[in-house]
């Protein structure tokens, strides 16, 4: 089995290195926004040229996680996390019930897309790329976008920008054949070094853990080892990169299973695609580190770990659980 996946990995990505696919819009990719809010995103990412869905996906769950009911320590509130003074000026009623809830995303969602299209009306005479600078203008404000003439030299708001703009790609559906990654036959060596280790759950391979992983510990360690850094839950993990179909994996792809094929909030297992349909995972209690059949009843979908995709998620070490 060793010898079958190095041919593969070595084979598969010279094959890919050479295709090319047809460009058109920016659509959102299968699965990548919670199927509750996905009509909300795909109309009101479409308001005005500086957004798009994938755009304004990227924001809500940068802001939230898609979590209608959180509220920051800093008071902001809802799926958008308007501040309540941001909320009285710029909150619209989305949906034309009546009403302007913080806490309904019928709102909510409309009202992001609607203050983003506002700050980009503000800066629009600025030099440089208006979805940057209204980005930028989100963060820290139109007028300084408008007094250092683009994006202001603030880190916090340089790493904002660019975070929002690598988890796009993360939402959007591809319209090229999407990159192979350079260090997926590295995570591959790594997983399979560890074939019939034992599974712990909320296991990170470390001496205190027995040197045994759970699904996402897995993954985690095995993209750790060729210097990437993802979230240590597996449904963080789904944002680390754009999402490829199903006949189009590659080896080193990360392959996600979910109870809920509609959301990706749902999703509670995952494994490294090896090819042939055959990925390496830790699957549960009782069982050892191996290769499993990818297809089935709960496949929900893959990602192509990118360092930026990753750098740009949670770190898995804050309000959210370990655990697959």
């Amino acid at each position: 089995m060793f010898c079958f996946v190095v041919l593969l990995v070595v084979g598969v990505y010279a094959a890919a290195a050479g295709l090319v696919g047809a460009s058109g819009s920016v659509g959102l990719a299968k699965g990548s926004v919670p199927a509750a809010y996905q009509h909300l995103v795909q109309k009101w990412g479409n308001l005005c040229p500086a957004i798009n869905p994938a755009l304004l996906a990227a924001q809500l769950y940068q802001e939230s996680g898609w979590n209608p009911k959180a509220q920051s320590h800093a008071a902001a509130q809802g799926i958008a996390q308007f501040i309540p003074g941001t909320w009285a000026t710029h909150g619209i009623d989305g949906d034309g019930d009546g009403d302007r809830d913080v806490w309904d995303p019928a709102d909510a969602i409309p009202s992001a897309a609607s203050y983003d299209c506002e700050l980009a009306g503000y800066v629009k005479k600025v030099p440089g790329d208006t979805t940057d600078n209204m980005l930028a203008a989100y963060n820290a404000g139109a007028y300084r976008v408008i007094q250092y003439g683009g994006v202001p030299p603030y880190t916090e708001t340089r790493n904002y920008v660019k975070t929002i703009r690598t988890l796009e790609k993360s939402f959007a559906a591809p319209v090229t054949t999407v990159e192979p990654s350079r260090q997926a036959a590295g995570a591959i060596y790594y997983a399979q070094d560890k074939l019939g280790t034992p599974y712990l759950w909320g296991g990170n391979g470390t001496p205190e853990h027995g040197g045994r992983f759970d699904c996402s510990g897995l993954t985690k360690a095995a993209y750790a080892s060729v210097g990437i850094e993802l979230p240590r839950v597996a449904n963080d993990q789904w944002n680390a990169g754009p999402h490829p179909a199903r006949d189009e994996l590659l080896p080193g792809d990360l392959v996600f299973f979910a109870t809920d094929l509609s959301d990706p909030r749902s999703i509670d297992h995952v494994g490294i695609y090896v090819g042939g349909g055959y990925m390496i995972d830790a699957p549960r209690t009782g069982a050892v580190i191996r290769f499993d059949k990818i297809d089935t009843p709960k496949y929900f979908g893959a990602t192509r770990v990118t360092s930026d995709g990753a750098a740009a998620l949670p770190n898995g070490t804050g309000d959210r659980s370990v655990g697959s």
